[in-house]
């Protein structure tokens, strides 16, 4: 069962700032997975546990990075052509084995160990050979196309720090340095469902004032991304009881409980209350736009969230809030997003003291610089909007207006989907 820092959201107001909150997760949120070994193979996505620390030089000898000959710098002559015999051969994997002199080359290909002695390759475009001779042309510098020992990771240094999420670079480069398999965290658990007597399964023939349940589909996939483990719960219905029952199981065995819907103050809104009574809530509301009624508690030391039922807010909130809390309860070290500076390609009012965020589209203007173009409605139960964008503007609290031209933080989705 997962284990949370004591009282890890008391610093949490009724009403909080986007900011504080995630301060308050970075500081207080401790990992609360497992650590397993696992084949490098099955560690995509997967957090690393340990610190990678190179036994050896990659590549581990000088090598050539070209098909040509190597050879001495000192036997070249600067101001004219020089022609030095070819006294051995060099492949990947097979060295020449034979003694390299002054005033000799070997023919070598790329990924060749260099023979002793040799400092610079001469590219096989740039020479002529004949009769057992190579003729290189004047102007090359010393060292040119050589790989040295060490030069991508060198023996005894950190390859790979803990908390990395691993892609698949790092796994190309785990394998580099010959680590067949890796200490990672295991997957986070997480208890997911979804509550309203509006709601029905995707399906289904549609009925008179129900909707389908899109949320709980795109947070499974959010966390399926994040490589999380997934119990659906399905979809509770507005009724006090069955919610308690159904929260107080979840956090029985799972590391995170996440629903969506019923956080409100609406007469049929269980959700906030359950969990005040099986645990804490530790603040309901934050400053944002949208997604302002989103529930984060405890049930028992299990994490809660409840995120707003309309499909834009729940997305949006997941994004900026429960992506990084889940990221800290795996044991991740970075889990911020990287934003990109933009021009605003639209205009937009806000209120002050509020965070918001804008679906936009990045379209080039007539000198092929990128723009965001606000999407033209902002509802945040319109879903289509997040397909047809390509990611977020994020407006602090202290502006109250965007003029077309004006720089602004943009968070692809591509940026959050990984």
């Amino acid at each position: 069962m997962a284990q949370l820092s004591d009282d890890c959201f008391a610093d949490g107001g009724r009403l909080m700032t986007l900011a504080a909150a995630l301060d308050l997760l970075a500081r207080r949120l401790v990992p609360v997975v497992g650590v397993e070994r696992r084949p490098i193979a099955q560690c995509l996505g997967r957090i690393l546990a340990e610190e990678l620390v190179s036994p050896l030089d990659v590549p581990a000898v000088a090598n050539s990075a070209v098909d040509g000959y190597a050879v001495r710098f000192d036997d070249l002559e600067c101001q004219r052509e020089t022609r030095l015999p070819v006294v051995g051969r060099a492949t990947a994997g097979h060295p020449e084995e034979r003694a390299f002199g002054p005033g000799e080359a070997v023919r070598v290909f790329t990924g060749a160990v260099l023979p002793a002695g040799a400092d610079t390759v001469m590219m096989q475009e740039d020479c002529v050979a004949e009769d057992g001779f190579v003729t290189i042309r004047p102007g090359i510098r010393k060292g040119a196309n050589r790989r040295e020992a060490g030069e991508d990771v060198a023996a005894g240094a950190v390859a790979l720090k803990a908390g990395a999420r691993l892609r698949p670079q790092d796994i190309g480069l785990a394998a580099a340095v010959g680590r067949g398999e890796l200490m990672v965290r295991s997957p986070l658990t997480v208890a997911l469902f979804s509550t309203g007597d509006e709601l029905v399964e995707p399906g289904r023939p549609p009925e008179f004032g129900k909707i389908y349940d899109s949320n709980r589909y795109t947070l499974a996939a959010l966390l399926a991304e994040l490589g999380a483990a997934v119990t659906d719960l399905g979809i509770l219905p507005d009724r006090r009881e069955v919610v308690r029952a159904a929260l107080a199981d979840a956090a029985r065995g799972h590391d995170l409980v996440l629903t969506s819907g019923g956080v409100s103050v609406g007469e049929e809104d269980h959700v906030r209350g359950v969990v005040e009574e099986l645990g804490a809530l530790h603040f309901w509301r934050l400053a944002i736009k949208p997604g302002r009624p989103i529930a984060v508690g405890q049930l028992g030391r299990t994490p809660f969230v409840g995120l707003p039922g309309n499909p834009v807010a729940a997305m949006v909130t997941f994004l900026r809030f429960v992506r990084p809390m889940a990221l800290a309860l795996m044991g991740a070290g970075d889990i911020a997003p990287t934003f990109y500076r933009v021009r605003a390609g639209f205009e937009h009012r806000k209120k002050r003291d509020r965070r918001e965020w804008v679906r936009a589209r990045l379209v080039a203007d007539p000198s092929g610089e990128p723009v965001a173009a606000k999407f033209p409605r902002d509802g945040a139960g319109i879903l289509s909007s997040l397909v047809e964008s390509h990611g977020l503007v994020e407006l602090p609290e202290d502006l109250t207006r965007v003029e077309p031209g004006m720089i602004v933080d943009f968070l692809p989705f591509s940026e959050v989907s990984r």
